[in-house]
């Protein structure tokens, strides 16, 4: 029996290729006027801006923002730590996120249920308010948090199990439902049942081996919940 969900963000609740694709793009842009050096942040960040896509090793993918900006200072001198990530998490809350499938029907069909929901992203929380009321899901997470909210960031399972601890709910009866290696180590570090689904970068057979379940996208997530329920 599942009493409550914690979802990743980017890449379960987003389509990841078709929101930061585009957050990519305007970072380079900021950061840089030189087409070649461009090409070469472009490179280190995983991306491959003709065909708007991310390698699966991509830092974009499950690092913080200090992280990625550390990956990116060698090859931007004359930037620093603190106006980088900064201006990373600047272009984040404006970010044109696309919803990996409709959200609020979705959530709302999961709270009727009485399920608890949570968001666990190493997105900055401001952020991810942000893109939750964008979508008019804001009003249907029992709890929210970033890598900077107090609770760490993932794979280290602090976010989930602060939830955990918040609603009242055993982490085996929880389900931690993500799109990538970072999201799933930590649904397990917390002992919870790990849900991958398929709308970030990587694939099915990568995910397989740390997920109890792989599904298309979260959309699939009442069938799943219902075949675990005796007839």
């Amino acid at each position: 029996m599942i009493d409550g969900v914690i979802f990743d963000k980017d890449g379960t609740l987003f389509d990841f290729r078709k929101s930061w694709g585009a957050w990519v793009l305007r970072l380079l842009e900021e950061v840089s006027t030189d087409p070649a050096q461009r090409a070469t942040l472009a490179q280190v960040l995983g991306f491959d801006a003709a065909r708007m896509d991310f390698a699966p090793d991509s830092p974009v993918i499950a690092h913080t923002a200090p992280e990625i900006a550390e990956t990116l200072l060698p090859v931007l001198p004359g930037w620093q730590a603190g106006p980088l990530v900064d201006r990373m998490n600047e272009l984040a809350v404006v970010v044109p996120t696309v919803e990996a499938v409709p959200l609020r029907p979705l959530l709302a069909v999961l709270k009727g249920r009485g399920l608890k929901l949570g968001l666990a992203t190493n997105d900055t929380e401001v952020p991810a308010r942000a893109h939750l009321a964008r979508h008019g899901a804001l009003d249907l997470f029992d709890f929210i948090a970033g890598y900077d909210s107090g609770h760490g960031g993932k794979p280290a399972p602090g976010q989930l199990l602060a939830f955990a601890r918040q609603t009242g709910l055993a982490p085996g009866r929880i389900a931690m439902v993500g799109d990538s290696r970072h999201d799933l180590e930590a649904g397990r570090a917390a002992g919870m049942v790990c849900v991958a689904v398929l709308t970030g970068v990587a694939s099915a057979e990568a995910l397989a081996p740390h997920a109890d379940i792989v599904l298309d996208d979260i959309g699939h997530l009442p069938d799943w919940l219902d075949g675990l329920v005796p007839a």
